[in-house]
């Protein structure tokens, strides 16, 4: 993998109606970060919507504008970011096709998603092709930018394991090209006597008594290279790690911690439980959610003792509020010495202070939906460069430009 793909992050979203805390402190956070220490590509996964909302796309083309203005919002910077709209790059429906031809119908359906999901939307018709070939279409999405790392929770890593075979597979049936090792042999000649004489020992160190080190060192090697272009670059890590050219680098989860927020009810904050609190609510709808948000049922009169290990506004002081606090709210609800209302309210000035900025900052983006649409063309056409590069080469290797 070269040193640029191992830097890139590629990153998405469903774009299925306005942005909630759980999107906040889930995704969201973790992408400010990260655009800052990665080249960084979050695309809006428009298509993948319509895998399971084919039946009502508006809501898709509702959304996107409201999804961006929340990203823009909450710190995602298009200085530092690729932002743009997935079917605004065909190329990630072309690479998806030309994977489909080689990957087995098995991979698919042993996706743990695949039931998951199919379980949880019974009342949609989810026995549909596109429904089936969506993590296909993720790899592609991957794939296509040949991203180092893909920012993913635990149940997750699945999609990313396929997406490593489905490369692997690739490169297998195409790397190989007829000429390869006279094309290896030739880029090494391109390297200069000493280096060329040095990459022959790696290679052997590493092939014949695997060495982890020196494949680290040839790696180091190649990408030192600069007078390499980047064909021969890719031939030369194949052909050090005694494949073939690789063609697709395969892709490393970059496991993200799991949401902590939970929702008004105490379950985990999703729209179709109907616990959320909106990036951009109102103040006014917000204090209202967190005042009438439930608590210990066993908690009846203001005098009666409660147990905040079982009161969803307990969990929320873990994400808000400091150890003090916390004490400070145990203490008050087991002994009765305070109120719900009483415990309430630092969450209430908590949540309204930490939306108040993004707020604001939505606030320019709503009034000039020109600038949102400028970023996402600039952004596409960013992206359709990098997606195009990759296609020449795939085209090239599965024998498709003639």
């Amino acid at each position: 993998m070269t040193s640029e793909s191992k830097n890139r992050v590629l990153s998405g979203m469903r774009p299925t109606g306005r942005l909630h805390l759980g999107h906040y402190h889930g995704v969201l956070k973790n992408w400010v970060q990260l655009q800052h220490e990665y080249d960084c590509y979050f695309f809006v996964a428009d298509w993948h919507a319509l895998t399971t909302h084919y039946e009502d796309p508006q809501i898709i083309g509702e959304s996107v504008m409201d999804m961006v203005i929340d990203w823009l919002a909450a710190g995602v910077n298009p200085a530092n970011a690729k932002i743009f709209v997935q079917s605004d790059v065909p190329q990630h429906a072309e690479l998806h096709l030309l994977l489909s031809m080689l990957t087995p119908l098995g991979w698919l359906e042993r996706v743990p998603s695949y039931k998951d999901q199919q379980e949880k939307l019974r009342e949609r018709d989810l026995a549909t092709y596109g429904f089936l070939g969506y993590p296909l279409l993720q790899s592609a999405d991957i794939l296509i930018y040949k991203a180092g790392s893909v920012p993913v929770g635990e149940d997750q890593v699945a999609h990313v394991e396929l997406t490593r075979e489905v490369a692997r597979r690739f490169n297998h049936l195409y790397g190989r090209e007829p000429d390869f090792e006279e094309k290896a042999d030739a880029a090494m000649k391109k390297m200069g006597k000493k280096n060329a004489k040095l990459y022959r020992q790696l290679r052997k160190r590493y092939q014949e008594q695997g060495d982890q080190d020196a494949l680290d060192t040839g790696r180091a090697l190649l990408v030192s290279q600069a007078n390499l272009a980047l064909g021969d670059r890719e031939r030369l890590y194949g052909y050090l790690e005694g494949s073939g050219r690789i063609i697709l680098p395969e892709p490393e989860a970059l496991l993200t911690p799991a949401s902590k927020m939970p929702g008004l009810d105490g379950q985990k904050m999703s729209k179709s439980y109907g616990n959320t609190i909106c990036l951009r609510d109102d103040p006014e709808e917000i204090e209202q959610k967190l005042r009438t948000m439930p608590t210990d049922p066993a908690r009846v009169r203001r005098n009666d003792p409660g147990d905040p290990d079982v009161c969803p506004v307990f969990q929320l002081h873990q994400v808000y509020s400091d150890e003090q606090r916390q004490q400070w709210v145990r203490e008050g609800c087991t002994s009765a010495g305070i109120g719900c209302l009483d415990c309430k309210q630092p969450v209430v000035d908590a949540v309204l202070g930490e939306l108040a900025p993004l707020r604001e900052r939505a606030r320019e983006f709503e009034q000039d939906p020109q600038m949102v649409r400028n970023i996402l063309q600039e952004g596409g056409e960013a992206a359709r460069d990098v997606a195009e590069d990759t296609m020449r080469e795939v085209r090239s290797a599965i024998g498709l430009n003639y």
